[in-house]
């Protein structure tokens, strides 16, 4: 086991890239997005010398407090049943902790929740395993929707979806609606739709700033699609590209024009990129786990279900303490926090 040093960034770059598990999130870039943490690599090599195991660790300091959380998105990279890989992994995590004082180590894997002997292997190696809601409790989204396009040209994959799907893609073209791959310029094109978006559909948007280190940091895996009806933008998307993936990770569309359905095509523009790099998982990212029709959010599932991608339920979020008494300081303390902020609303609901 050894924690990544400049010199060897490279190759451990490579190493993600290349691996089934491989994740952008997992890579240095992502924490250059995420500018609050800091980031530290570890790597586990086999008695040749090559990387058989990689953990990209994020890594937050308590506001006013001598402590740090630490977590890994999607990690480890490696053999997820290999006990001995994870652990040589681990003991990295115990470093980075005691240099770092971490109350808390959080890692929420890329493993489906019917993976159970990962889930108990975890387990075993003294973790806690989080589940939350059905909805977007977590860190990650818990559910999503992943459409395997390995070994499949555009045809085959278009002609996977359900047939309004299709017909939703060709009303687009037929009114006209253009997508373009933007650079940064057009994130101010982009951005008002996304706060109409957010405020639309109830969620906090980012700021510029944040899309443009993203845009900064990883260059050509990452895109911002606009879509234009009569020349004026009402739609735009950002993917991610890396390895052997390709990820939808923002979408936004004005409340004008929707009836020529932009996100559709936009949609499509992103598997196409998919198809075109050679992508064996185009992944949707979040839908809620609650399915009724009753739920708020089942339109943003009956949309990307459309596209006829699997539903995929991750394992969850895995807690391993590191420091037992600062760790139940701050749950009690959060859990504090959220109970006066309720009594607030209730007393001034205006506010």
């Amino acid at each position: 086991m050894e924690i990544i040093e400049n010199r060897q960034i490279e190759e451990y770059r490579a190493f993600i890239e290349a691996h089934a598990k491989g994740h952008f999130m997992q890579q240095p870039e992502w924490a250059a997005v995420k500018n609050e943490w800091k980031w530290q690599g570890i790597a586990q090599r086999d008695a040749s010398g090559q990387i058989v195991g990689a953990l990209s660790v994020l890594i937050r300091p308590l506001p006013g407090l001598p402590f740090t959380l630490m977590y890994a998105p999607r990690g480890p990279v490696c053999d997820v049943h290999d006990k001995e890989t994870v652990s040589a992994l681990l003991t990295g995590v115990r470093q980075l902790a005691k240099k770092y004082r971490a109350y808390e180590f959080k890692v929420d894997s890329d493993v489906p929740s019917s993976d159970s002997d990962f889930i108990q292997m975890m387990l075993a190696l003294g973790f806690r395993l989080h589940t939350g809601g059905k909805n977007f409790e977590g860190i990650q989204p818990r559910f999503v929707f992943r459409l395997n396009i390995e070994g499949k040209n555009e045809q085959e994959v278009m002609a996977r979806f359900h047939p309004k799907t299709r017909y939703n893609i060709r009303v687009a073209v037929k009114n006209g609606v253009e997508v373009r791959v933007c650079g940064k310029e057009a994130l101010d094109e982009f951005l008002p739709i996304m706060h109409e978006t957010g405020m639309r559909d109830g969620f906090p948007t980012r700021p510029k700033a944040y899309f443009e280190r993203m845009l900064d940091a990883f260059g050509p895996h990452c895109r911002l699609f606009m879509a234009y009806f009569e020349g004026k933008p009402v739609a735009g998307t950002i993917a991610m590209q890396y390895g052997d993936k390709t990820w939808y990770l923002y979408g936004a569309s004005s409340n004008a024009s929707r009836n020529v359905m932009p996100n559709y095509l936009l949609q499509w523009e992103m598997i196409r990129w998919a198809v075109e790099g050679g992508s064996r998982i185009y992944d949707f990212r979040g839908v809620s786990g609650d399915l009724s029709e009753s739920n708020p959010l089942y339109g943003l599932y009956r949309f990307k279900k459309g596209f006829n991608g699997d539903f995929t339920e991750f394992a969850g979020e895995f807690d391993l303490v590191l420091n037992a008494p600062v760790n139940f300081a701050v749950r009690w303390g959060l859990r504090l926090l959220k109970r006066l902020r309720h009594l607030k609303n209730r007393r001034h609901p205006a506010e």
